[in-house]
């Protein structure tokens, strides 16, 4: 791998820069460490995995992306398994892949990370074959990210824009999902308006919730909301945003190596990293066997994620 050459998958609609004084500092950064980047361009209508196939088949060079943990978990879809390591510039609302490696928020302090040089492997789970780094969901959530889209594009993208997308969406909820769930095995029925399987303990550590124990050992942990009325479910979220939800009064969590959803619906809204996508059940949820490298500051080598 030439050290003189970056390949950045750069997606313009992300962060709080526009796409131009973001390609530009990205630019700068790498300039810094005598490093010449190129950029592959996508938005919405891009597939970030196709980008990185590009990427992949362009030569000798560093490949990076810049964007939210959407954009990042597309990107990676195609980078698993490759030995060549993948470079992280977090554009996002919440970061939590990016932030739970220890790797900057600002632009500049990211391409240094990547400019050491220093990689580790990191584990990401699949849905039906399609990876994710920190989540994957049906039924409230995938309503909640579709109508954040809309508050973020009248008033910006904020943490305080996302948290009122939660709010708003959860008034006018009223699905209620009739589930049977298959933890390694052992199922059990349930009627629950959300599932959101999570494998990232920095982001259970943020909502202050357990489970890190459960994903430090190779596992993942499902968290089933209530079967409840609207404004009880607008409850039970609050107290997941503000650190302060209890276990079996707000959530169940479940934790397993292989997870299978199953219900009558056989094609439904699914959620994974903030990007929505319609799939067909039932649902496997399952840790992927070959890793992820992507570039970490020494911080960020021994972390569990």
């Amino acid at each position: 791998m030439s050290p003189k050459r970056a390949i950045v998958i750069l997606n313009r609609g992300s962060g709080r820069q526009d796409g131009d004084q973001a390609e530009s500092t990205i630019r700068n950064a790498f300039a810094r460490h005598g490093i010449t980047a190129e950029f592959i361009h996508i938005d919405k209508r891009g597939d970030p995995a196709t980008a990185a196939r590009q990427a992949l088949s362009m030569g000798d060079g560093i490949i990076a992306v810049a964007g939210g943990d959407g954009t990042i978990s597309g990107v990676t879809s195609a980078m698993v398994g490759q030995e060549q390591p993948l470079g992280i510039i977090p554009q996002g609302t919440f970061n939590y892949f990016a932030r739970s490696m220890g790797i900057p928020e600002d632009l500049d302090g990211a391409v240094d990370v990547i400019a050491s040089g220093q990689s580790s492997p990191v584990h990401v789970a699949t849905i039906n074959g399609e990876t994710f780094l920190n989540n994957a969901s049906i039924g409230a959530y995938p309503a909640i990210l579709k109508t954040r889209e809309g508050i973020y594009r009248r008033w910006g993208r904020s943490r305080v824009a996302a948290y009122w997308s939660v709010i708003k969406a959860l008034m006018g909820f009223r699905t209620t999902l009739k589930l049977t769930i298959a933890v390694d095995g052992k199922e059990t029925k349930l009627r629950t308006p959300l599932v959101f399987a999570v494998n990232n303990a920095f982001q259970l550590d943020q909502m202050g919730l357990d489970g890190q124990d459960c994903i430090a050992r190779g596992d993942m942990v499902l968290l089933v909301a209530p079967d409840t009325y609207r404004f009880g479910l607008l409850r039970h979220a609050v107290a997941l945003a503000t650190g302060m939800a209890k276990p079996h009064t707000d959530y169940e969590m479940l934790c397993g190596s292989e997870i299978e959803i199953r219900m009558k619906q056989r094609k439904r809204y699914v959620a994974r990293d903030g990007e929505i996508a319609v799939m067909e059940g039932p649902y496997r949820l399952t840790r992927a066997t070959p890793p992820l490298r992507i570039f970490v500051p020494e911080t960020g080598k021994e972390a569990v994620r």
